[in-house]
């Protein structure tokens, strides 16, 4: 298959392209570097991105920002941060991309662990993945022509410890080859409509 990987230069998505590369076709776009540079935020860079690549059989979605604080001094400008860019941006990902994907191909987008397994400072972030978890189940049954479209959400990945920790203490991380399984089995499997759990959530 040839695999559009956007986010594929941060730490899930270089795992996720370790994962898939191994059988397929993999194009890796990122924020700053990668075989493309793309900004999720701006529809007009996301179509510029499908023009260059061409028709594809998957689109894996790594990427978006999310702004965390305190939610007594949140700004709107803050939670726009994560709308704008980790919702919108994988929602226009899908939106677009349906003109370059082929039949039976598959959609899998990146939301998180907060909108089940909430931690402080983060308000928007579990905002943002609950839209994008519901958005993928609200897409799944309108899907054209054999089209799949699913979601992981992680926990705290380990490698990303020593950066966030702070912000998930008593959580459990799990390794970011784990987490690249979840999106090979959304890839390379049948299921639609998923939000694939990956790590302990209690």
């Amino acid at each position: 298959m040839k695999i559009l990987i956007v986010g594929g230069t941060g730490t899930i998505g270089q795992a996720i392209v370790k994962e898939l590369s191994q059988r397929h076709n993999v194009i890796v776009v990122g924020h700053r570097q990668g075989s493309m540079i793309v900004d999720i935020a701006d529809k007009t860079s996301i179509e510029a991105m499908y023009k260059q690549v061409g028709r594809v059989d998957a689109v894996v979605a790594a990427a978006g920002a999310v702004h965390f604080g305190a939610l007594q001094e949140m700004s709107a400008a803050e939670y726009q941060i994560g709308l704008q860019s980790k919702l919108m941006g994988q929602v226009n990902l899908v939106l677009i991309g349906l003109s370059y994907l082929n039949d039976s191909g598959s959609f899998t987008l990146t939301s998180g662990s907060a909108s089940d397994d909430p931690y402080r400072y983060g308000s928007s972030p579990a905002m943002v993945n609950g839209a994008i978890n519901g958005f993928v189940k609200g897409a799944a049954i309108e899907m054209p022509r054999g089209i799949r479209i699913n979601v992981v959400s992680p926990t705290i990945l380990t490698e990303s410890m020593k950066d966030y920790g702070h912000y998930f203490r008593g959580f459990e991380p799990v390794p970011a080859i784990r987490v690249a399984l979840a999106y090979s089995k959304s890839v390379e499997g049948a299921q639609t409509g998923q939000v694939y759990r990956v790590g302990a959530y209690f």
